[in-house]
């Protein structure tokens, strides 16, 4: 498979090449020549098969013969290490819980495969590689935990000052090693400018090797189609109608989704659920594309105004708006809302919401209101555990969290961070003097 930057459709590169760049010399994000296609009778019988073979089928068309197919299984095997759970909330709804792996979040799965990829890749490479992360929560902590004291790597990470939780900030903050944090004094949106920028930066690319960790990175991106596989297998017997929401922010876990779609794999619609940053829901209305500021939520994961994989998306669909909003619907949800959904889950339903699962639960109750399908199976993504945003859930719902044994001893670990200003030269600086 073939990868092409989707500002120039002439500049074509290998997977191994689209892993190690992240983003391409124009500024582009990479995208696969060609959409494979499931066979059906994969689709036929996904749940007489496990979810080794399950994954290695849907990713191997895109790897082709760059990863041997031994190592590929391994890199698979490790990043499904934990399981993936479509659990019953009420009626027709379910969540799938995407938070059993090492830091409680859904980028476990983009981050531990990427990190397999590039470490294979660079088996024989003396040189150092930096990989470089914007993260608006949960990727910083994810990537951290994938690519620790992987040989030859250092990570470092830019988070956005005081708008991540308490426990994604120990987790991006405390690894140490191989793992460096960077808080910037700014937004999400402003530390992933600044990523991107030094990515073309040629002089500080002559200085030292960058890749990135993004969901920009092909590797991130493409393997969480495994858990939508995964959540069809487990439905498939009693749903086979299924419709998806996806809390949303950078839009790449939602764009896997949609490529699995594409693929074959029968899923009845998307809904893409955003906070109050909602660029997408408006686009969708208007057909116009404005970025605002970002700004600050209880799902502080999505607090993206200007998202990179959307882009993607829109390949997907020919960049026809009309087809898009055959497959997509988006919704927007303001904190107030957030919140009181979190209160009335847990009291009538048993159900530990945490704020970005709150946003697709609404966005999917909203949709099967609005389009009064029967018989169809409705799953929000439940991307992190509620304990990671325990300091800011509703008060009464606090003492009510379940803190996980493995995540109690983060919270008396030093945190360990350098401070930067929103200004590129800035980073550009403290990565060349160090």
């Amino acid at each position: 498979m073939k990868y092409f930057s989707l500002q120039n459709k002439e500049h074509v590169v290998s997977f191994e090449d689209a892993v190690v760049q992240g983003l391409a010399p124009d500024k582009g994000l990479y995208f696969p020549e060609r959409i494979p296609a499931f066979d059906q009778h994969f689709l036929d019988a996904i749940e007489k098969q496990n979810d080794l073979d399950i994954a290695y089928t849907a990713i191997q068309p895109f790897v082709g013969n760059e990863i041997p197919e031994a190592e590929l299984r391994r890199i698979i095997a490790d990043t499904l290490s934990f399981p993936f759970p479509v659990e019953k909330v009420a009626g027709n709804i379910y969540s799938l819980e995407l938070f059993h792996g090492p830091t409680l979040a859904f980028k476990d799965v983009g981050a531990r495969f990427m990190a397999g990829c590039l470490g294979y890749f660079r088996r024989n490479d003396t040189r150092p590689v930096t990989v470089l992360v914007a993260t608006s929560g949960d990727t910083g902590g994810a990537v951290a935990h994938g690519f620790y004291n992987v040989p030859g790597v250092r990570v470092v990470i830019l988070y956005p000052s005081g708008k991540v939780s308490t426990l994604q900030e120990k987790q991006l903050t405390t690894l140490n090693g191989n793992i460096t944090a960077l808080e910037i004094a700014g937004t999400f949106d402003d530390c992933q400018r600044m990523v991107k920028t030094a990515f073309l930066d040629a002089e500080l690319q002559a200085h030292c090797l960058l890749t990135s960790a993004n969901s920009i990175n092909v590797a991130r991106w493409l393997p969480q189609m495994f858990y939508y596989l995964l959540a069809y297998k487990q439905l498939k017997a009693t749903h086979p109608d299924v419709v998806f929401s996806v809390p949303s922010g950078n839009f790449g876990n939602i764009c896997a989704g949609m490529m699995a779609a594409a693929m074959g794999l029968p899923i009845a619609h998307f809904i893409a659920s955003t906070n109050v940053n909602d660029t997408v829901p408006r686009f969708m209305q208007s057909g116009k594309y404005e970025p605002h500021q970002a700004l600050p939520t209880l799902s502080n994961a999505m607090d993206v105004a200007d998202p990179s994989n959307f882009v993607r998306i829109l390949q997907l669909f020919a960049n026809s708006l009309p087809a898009l909003q055959q497959k997509l619907t988006s919704y927007s949800f303001n904190d107030k809302e957030t919140a009181a959904t979190m209160e009335k889950v847990w009291q009538e339903h048993g159900y530990m919401l945490d704020p970005h699962g709150a946003v697709g639960y609404l966005g999917l109750q909203q949709y099967l209101q609005q389009s009064q399908q029967t018989g169809v199976a409705g799953v929000f993504l439940e991307t992190a555990h509620p304990v990671k945003f325990a300091d800011t859930a509703p008060a009464s719902l606090q003492d009510k969290i379940v803190t996980p044994d493995r995540v109690k001893s983060l919270y008396n670990l030093e945190k360990k961070a350098v401070q930067l200003p929103d200004d590129y030269n800035a980073l550009k600086s403290w990565l060349t003097a160090n």
